[in-house]
């Protein structure tokens, strides 16, 4: 039998399925907005894992992969163990639709927090307070920016083996060796030793089929893994990328991708062309590495300078 779980004052006893809340939030027009918090309790003791999506307003893949994990049948019914689920953590850039907060700052760069100060600081600091110290550890989903497209990933820290195990049970078609940055959810759970990886799919206000199935049956893969659940989902031979390069235009104009996102490449293979608008000139683009493509950009209109491709390298 499982012991009481408290978050933010809220019990959820063993065998519980309850939706409690995280913190309210005041807008200037004195509306409160809420954070809900979804938690799935089996009365057999297990791991806590914690599923968080919408740290950015605009990545709706995210979202719609925690949907749909906790409206399945067999998540609601765990074997063992805990599912904390939090399907939009930043719920005032969701209202706006926007990637920062409305004073202009990235929820991802306020950890660990103060309970005194931005929206952004309090929303962190009650993650860092009420959520992280109850999890064993979790799986973070963000989608790419506007019109740039990430191929369904898995970032992880590769001098981490912990790290590399919890990938691998969730298998992405590509496992990314990714350090960590300053003020991000992943590196402040890091020093209190609780892993969180970053899974990436698609790009912002968009729905990505194929990464939001690669999302979900990551989920249960490593649900299924630790016996939360018994639902069997066959592995990815996922790939693990170590480094990375971005392809950028040399030239301005109209580009036209010639290969597909997660498509294998070798040195020299063409990439796409830049046409100018006029009909006067081209430029074809060619990858600089072997590797996999890891991200596109969708912009067809491109100016010189600008990020095409992403491609990664695999691990040697």
């Amino acid at each position: 039998m499982q012991s009481s779980l408290v978050i933010n004052g809220q019990t959820i006893e063993s065998g519980q399925n309850r939706t409690v809340i995280l913190n309210s939030y005041e807008l200037h027009t004195k509306t409160k907005l809420e954070i809900p918090v979804i938690v799935m309790r089996s009365k057999e003791k297990g791991p806590t894992l914690l599923l968080s999506a919408g740290m950015h307003g605009e990545e709706t893949n995210g979202i719609e992969i925690l949907r749909k994990v906790i409206s399945r049948d067999e998540v609601k019914d765990l074997k063992c163990g805990t599912l904390i689920a939090i399907p939009v953590i930043n719920v005032i850039s969701f209202l706006y639709g926007s990637r920062d907060l409305p004073d202009g700052r990235d929820l991802n760069r306020c950890f660990p927090g103060s309970k005194k100060g931005s929206f952004g600081s309090r929303i962190a600091y009650d993650l860092m307070k009420h959520i992280l110290p109850i999890i064993d550890f979790g799986v973070d989903f963000h989608t790419g920016g506007a019109k740039l497209n990430n191929f369904p990933q898995l970032r992880c820290v590769f001098d981490f083996p912990d790290n590399v195990a919890l990938a691998e049970r969730f298998s992405a078609p590509l496992i990314i060796d990714s350090t960590y940055r300053d003020g991000t959810f992943r590196k402040e759970a890091a020093k209190k030793n609780k892993p969180i990886l970053v899974f990436e799919g698609g790009e912002s206000m968009r729905f990505d089929y194929h990464a939001i199935n690669e999302g979900v049956n990551g989920c249960l893969r490593l649900m299924n893994s630790y016996g939360m659940i018994n639902f069997e989902v066959p592995d990815n031979a996922s790939v693990k990328i170590k480094n990375d390069t971005w392809v950028r235009a040399n030239s301005s104009g109209l580009f036209h991708m010639s290969v597909d996102n997660g498509a294998p490449v070798s040195k020299g293979d063409l990439l796409g062309i830049i046409f100018n608008p006029f009909g006067q000139t081209e430029d074809k683009v060619f990858s600089p590495e072997n590797g996999y493509i890891v991200g596109i950009n969708n912009q067809p209109v491109v100016n010189q300078g600008d990020a095409l491709i992403h491609i990664g390298m695999m691990e040697t």
